[in-house]
C-alpha cells in the first residue's frame, strides 16, 4: 500500500513542479533561478541591499531605526519565503520549495495580494529591526503560514506610511543604481538622499478621511501626531492611486537575483550625482513626484519616471521651462512645435486672493501627462492623457472614457482670418470649449481650474485642495514668482526637424 501511494503521488508532484516552473519562468528565466537556488544557503545575503546609508532632506529627519529596517530586509524575505529546510535540499523537493517561495512574492496575482505580501514583509522587517509598526500578519486558525493562509491587519500611522514608502523607494533604487555613491555608515561616500514622500502620505490620509481635504493640508506635517489608516483603507488607496506600489517586492527580489548573477566588470554603473542634493528648487519634477507618477501610470513611461526618481530628471528631456524660455503661448509653441510624443506638463502656482473660494498665499501644483504631440487648432484633440495633483496632495485622474477632450492648444498664426465667434487662445485640458477643466491663457498669466463636474474626459477628483464648487479657481499675477511651468518630453521620440 505504501509503495502504491508513493507511486500515485509522483505524477501529482511532477505536475505541481511543472506548474510552479511555468509561473516562475514568466518572471525570471529558469536557468537564472537554478543558479540562485544552487547558492540558496546564502539567500539572506543575496536578498540584502548593498551597504549604503540614506538620509532625508532637511527639515525632515530620517527615522532612527530606518537603517536597521533596511538591513533586516534581506534576511526577512529569505526567512518568510525561502525556509532553510527547503533551500538546503538540493533535490526536486528543495527546488519545488524554492519555486513556491519565489512565486509567493513574484508571481502575478490580483492587485491586493502583492500589497498584502509587501505589508507582511514590512511588518516582519520592522519587528526584526525593533521599529514601530502598527500592522501584523495574522495566520489562519489552522496555522497556515503563507500569504493565502492569513491576512495583514492593523493600522499605519502617518510616520509609518512614510517609512514604508521610503523603504519601497530604496528597493527600487537598489535595482537602478547598484553602484550608488553611498557607503556603509561611517564609511566613504555620501548618504543617498531619500525623496520627499509627504504628498503621498497626505494623499493616503485624505483618501481615508483621516485628514480633511481643506486649507489645513498646507500646515500638515508627517512628524505631527495624527490619526492613521487601516490596512484596508491603505490598500484601497494604493489600488486607486499608486497601483505600482504593490509590485515593489516582486521587482526587488528579481533585481537582487539578477544582480547576484551579473558580472561586476560588465555591470553598467548608474550615476547618482543628482541624488545627493535636493532638486525641488531646480525643477518641478522632483524625485518624489517622479516616483509618484511612476507608481500611477501603467504604460512604458513608468520606467522613465522611475529612473528620474532615482537619478533625477535628465535636463536633455526638458522641452520648455517658463523661467528659461519665457512666458506665453508663443514662446511655448516655439519650443514644442513639431514634437510628436508623450510629454508631462507641470504647473506650480499660488492662488490669487481675489476669489473667496481659493486659499490665498497657498502654493500647489498640478500636472498633465499627454500621449500625443501638440497641434495648433481650435478644437480639442488627443487619444489619451492623465491629470494629476502633485502638491500638496498627490492624485492621479485617469481618462473616464466618456469623452475625448484630452487637450486643446490654440494660438494666432501670422495668417489671421476673421472669426465671428473667436475660439479662446491658450492651452486647455478636459471639459469643453469655454468650460475647460484646466485652462491656461495666451499670456500664461492666468490659469483657471474648474470643478470636475464640467468634465467628462477625466475622472472626478480635486486638483487643488478645498475645491468645493463650480467657480473658477486660480488667478495669478503675471510674474515668474507667481507661476512656473516645466514640460518634460520622452527622449525616445523624434524631435521636430530643424527649420
Amino acid at each position: 500500500m505504501g509503495g502504491s501511494s508513493s507511486t500515485a503521488s509522483a505524477p501529482a508532484e511532477a505536475r505541481e513542479l511543472r506548474e510552479q516552473e511555468a509561473l516562475a519562468s514568466a518572471a525570471l528565466s529558469l536557468p537564472l533561478l537554478r543558479a540562485v537556488f544552487s547558492r540558496s544557503a546564502d539567500l539572506a545575503a543575496t536578498l540584502s541591499l548593498p551597504p549604503t546609508s540614506f538620509r532625508s532632506a532637511p527639515p525632515l529627519e530620517t527615522p532612527a531605526p530606518f537603517q536597521d529596517l533596511l538591513a533586516s530586509l534581506g534576511p526577512t524575505i529569505a526567512s518568510l519565503f525561502f525556509p532553510r529546510g527547503a533551500s538546503e535540499d538540493a533535490g526536486a523537493g528543495g527546488w519545488l520549495g524554492f519555486l513556491k517561495g519565489f512565486n509567493s512574492c513574484c508571481a502575478r496575482a490580483r492587485a491586493s495580494l502583492p500589497l498584502a505580501v509587501l505589508l507582511r514583509v514590512y511588518a516582519a522587517a520592522c519587528a526584526a529591526a525593533g521599529a514601530p509598526c502598527g500592522v501584523q500578519f495574522r495566520p489562519d486558525e489552522d496555522g497556515g503560514g503563507d500569504e493565502e493562509g492569513g491576512k495583514v491587519v492593523g493600522e499605519l500611522a502617518p510616520g509609518e506610511i512614510a517609512v514604508l514608502l521610503s523603504m519601497c523607494w530604496v528597493m527600487a533604487w537598489s535595482g537602478l543604481a547598484p553602484r550608488a555613491s553611498g557607503g556603509e555608515e561611517g564609511g566613504k561616500g555620501e548618504a543617498v538622499l531619500l525623496p520627499d514622500v509627504s504628498h503621498l502620505v497626505l494623499s493616503a490620509l485624505v483618501s481615508a478621511g483621516a485628514v480633511a481635504d481643506d486649507e489645513g493640508v498646507w500646515g500638515w506635517e508627517v512628524s505631527g501626531a495624527g490619526k492613521g489608516v487601516s490596512v484596508q483603507e491603505f490598500t484601497s488607496w494604493v489600488i486607486s492611486t499608486v497601483p505600482g506600489l504593490g509590485n515593489c517586492l516582486s521587482r526587488y527580489v528579481q533585481d537582487r537575483f539578477r544582480s547576484s548573477e551579473s558580472d561586476p566588470a560588465k555591470e553598467s554603473s548608474v550615476s547618482t550625482g543628482n541624488t545627493t542634493f535636493d532638486t525641488c528648487d531646480a525643477y518641478l519634477l522632483t524625485r518624489g513626484r517622479a516616483w509618484s507618477i511612476s507608481l500611477s501610470v501603467r504604460n512604458t513611461l513608468s520606467e522613465k519616471f522611475l529612473s528620474a526618481s532615482v537619478i533625477g530628471m535628465d535636463t536633455g528631456d526638458l522641452l520648455y521651462r517658463s523661467s528659461l524660455h519665457g512666458k506665453g503661448l508663443s514662446r511655448f509653441w516655439s519650443c514644442v512645435e513639431g514634437y510628436k510624443g508623450p510629454a508631462l506638463i507641470l504647473l506650480s502656482a499660488f492662488s490669487n486672493s481675489g476669489s473667496e473660494n481659493v486659499d490665498a498665499g497657498r502654493k500647489w501644483g498640478i500636472g498633465v501627462l499627454t500621449e500625443d504631440g501638440f497641434e495648433n487648432k481650435d478644437t480639442f484633440y488627443g487619444s489619451s492623457g492623465f491629470l494629476c495633483a502633485t502638491y500638496p496632495i498627490f492624485r492621479m485622474l485617469l481618462p473616464s472614457g466618456k469623452e475625448k477632450n484630452i487637450m486643446y492648444c490654440h494660438l494666432h498664426t501670422q495668417l489671421k482670418t476673421y472669426e465671428a465667434t473667436p475660439k479662446p487662445l491658450g492651452l486647455a485640458f478636459g471639459g469643453s470649449i469655454g468650460n475647460e477643466r484646466i485652462f491656461i491663457d495666451e499670456d500664461f498669466s492666468k490659469v483657471t481650474i474648474r470643478h470636475h463636474a464640467v468634465d467628462k474626459t477625466y475622472q472626478h477628483g480635486s486638483l487643488i485642495p478645498n475645491q468645493i464648487d463650480l467657480a473658477a479657481f486660480g488667478n495669478w499675477e503675471d510674474s515668474p514668482e507667481k507661476m512656473m511651468m516645466d514640460m518634460v518630453s520622452d527622449p525616445n521620440k523624434a524631435r521636430r526637424e530643424e527649420r
